[in-house]
């Protein structure tokens, strides 16, 4: 409990140090604490009996859920985009119609998203074309990015909200759905009869209260559906299971990666398992198309927003962009690098699908998000949620190196700009020899099991 404490109070302390943009390097240090922190507290769990532990990990993932509260959101913009598509839905427009800087939304905006004068010297500001105005939303002269269900879900908050409640509404949803992934990840575990404690590597990690609360990003909604989803497939409800998945889909489109481990051993034997394939597959393809059914239907413009765009933005088509591909550039020529990463995604994916554990669909879920981190080298912390929640599941905790690595590439990185793609490149780097490091260990403690048998 002391070690819990402490891990609340630090995070407390680092979220309420606004040091992104003028003392990134200060900040690295407030997150180097919380994840010693967390890393001290998770290992002091194993000697907290067996019947006690979940209590005490949902306890402290409320406890650690609500530091995120202290502050406004102090590394990202995102949220502000959520609060603005919620009110345009609110005024009877589709939120893929028009970007923020659109005339046709200016009786939209607020000084709040939308300040004036003074308040636009924050570097954390955009310009958009009124010259004594700025906005807090990033890209304001593009569409929004964000699925179908993601767009409900900032409705429905904005809907609940009391007038001029700004970005606490959004946070607390951040905090309610990160608790209650905690108890999703509690309930699976014990009905395998597993340690309950591992959904303490979820509840107590660090990046949950600062990019799923204090920061209020989307991903967590799609961790909840995609950990549900999971835990239903593994006990054979596998249409419910893929309405689930389908849902984290449709939330944030990350969580697609998760369904080779859904399907897990399909491909085992002589012949595939096509039944069980479609099971998911089908589920969870029809959710995702209903979704975006109602927005197709009242929209004018494309549903994918600025989705193509920010593919190209953040350089998935461009090796040399911002780090992307990193470790393979580190030993492949840059323009061989996109085509090996998918093969060597496929590879993965098959091996999953031929080999993996149908019992354990996070383990195949994990391998194959855990790769495509690896080889993608994004820069976002946020994207590493949902792998925080697998490694919950399936308890290799090793796995947790490239959520620490996020936060190094998004925040420590900027603390070194001549250095800039050099420590996003190490950080990846680190972590995978760190996940190497850990496999090996388990292998030899297996084989060193099997010859004492």
């Amino acid at each position: 409990m002391v070690l819990l404490a402490a891990l609340a109070a630090v995070l407390v302390l680092t979220v309420v140090e606004d040091g992104y943009y003028f003392h990134p390097g200060t900040l690295s240090w407030w997150y180097l604490a919380c994840w010693l922190l967390f890393a001290a507290a998770a290992w002091s769990l194993r000697r907290v009996p067996a019947r006690l532990r979940a209590r005490l990990v949902l306890a402290g993932g409320v406890l650690v859920a609500v530091t995120g509260l202290a502050a406004p959101p102090t590394t990202s913009t995102d949220m502000f985009r959520y609060a603005w598509d919620g009110r345009v839905q609110a005024a009877g427009i589709s939120p893929y119609d028009h970007a923020p800087a659109d005339r046709e939304l200016a009786g939209l905006r607020d000084d709040w998203l939308f300040p004036r004068g003074a308040a636009c010297e924050g570097p954390d500001r955009a310009r958009f074309g009124e010259p004594d105005r700025c906005t807090r939303l990033n890209r304001p002269k593009v569409h929004t990015i964000y699925p179908p269900v993601a767009e409900a879900y900032f409705l429905g908050v904005h809907g609940l909200s009391p007038t001029a409640a700004r970005h606490k509404p959004l946070q607390i949803g951040g905090a309610a759905l990160a608790v209650a992934t905690t108890g999703v990840l509690v309930l699976v575990l014990r009905r395998r009869g597993e340690d309950v404690g591992r959904a303490a590597y979820w509840a107590w990690c660090p990046a949950v209260p600062i990019e799923g609360v204090n920061n209020a990003h989307v991903d967590v909604l799609a961790v909840l559906f995609a950990v549900a989803g999971l835990g239903a497939v593994a006990v054979r409800r596998r249409a419910v299971g893929g309405v689930l998945i389908g849902a984290g889909i449709a939330a944030k489109i990350l969580p697609a990666v998760v369904l080779p481990g859904a399907l897990a051993g399909v491909l085992a034997g002589r012949r595939p398992d096509w039944r069980r394939a479609a099971a998911v597959l089908v589920p969870a393809a029809g959710f995702v198309a209903l979704s975006y059914l109602p927005y197709v239907l009242v929209s004018h413009a494309s549903v994918f927003g600025y989705l193509g765009g920010y593919a190209e933005e953040e350089g998935y088509d461009d090796a040399s962009a911002r780090s992307r591909y990193g470790l393979l550039r580190l030993v492949l020529p840059d323009s061989w690098a996109l085509p090996a990463a998918l093969v060597l995604v496929a590879l993965v994916v098959l091996y999953v699908l031929r080999r993996g554990d149908p019992e354990r669909p996070w383990s195949g879920a994990l391998l194959v998000l855990g790769w495509a981190f690896f080889l993608m080298t994004p820069g976002y912390s946020w994207y590493a949620l949902l792998l925080v929640a697998l490694v919950a599941l399936d308890g290799r905790w090793e796995w947790l190196a490239i959520a620490a690595a996020g936060a190094v590439c998004y925040v420590t990185a900027w603390a070194m700009p001549h250095s800039f793609d050099v420590v996003r490149t190490s950080a990846y780097a680190v972590a995978a020899a760190i996940v190497l490091a850990g496999w090996g260990v388990r292998r030899r403690a297996l084989s060193v099991a099997r010859v004492t048998v």
